[in-house]
């Protein structure tokens, strides 16, 4: 776990300190570039949902509902997880129909 330095602390990222919130953007810059996966997420899926829902909820922030019935706002790289088998499932056999 990373702390940051409270207000009475001078950190490398505390105005004032010599370092500026310049240092603190460039590591949130950092880090966002960098997102892992992070513990409990091994749980997770990419589920499959109509791109014109997804686009609809980036404008939003309302969920979207996935093949399977999940509900959720989506705001992780969907690349990073496996497929959801429920999904891929119902995918499948509506594909064949």
């Amino acid at each position: 776990m990373t702390t940051t330095p409270g207000p009475d602390t001078a950190g490398p990222g505390t105005i004032g300190a010599g370092g500026g919130t310049d240092v603190l953007d460039r590591e949130l810059e950092k880090l966002l570039n960098e997102e892992s996966v992070e513990d409990g997420d091994h749980d997770r899926f990419s589920h499959y949902v109509k791109k014109e829902k997804i686009l609809q909820s980036a404008i939003s922030g309302k969920p979207v509902r996935a093949l399977c019935g999940k509900k959720w706002t989506p705001g992780r790289d969907p690349e990073k997880f496996p497929i959801c088998p429920a999904c891929k499932e119902i995918y499948e056999k509506l594909r064949t129909e």
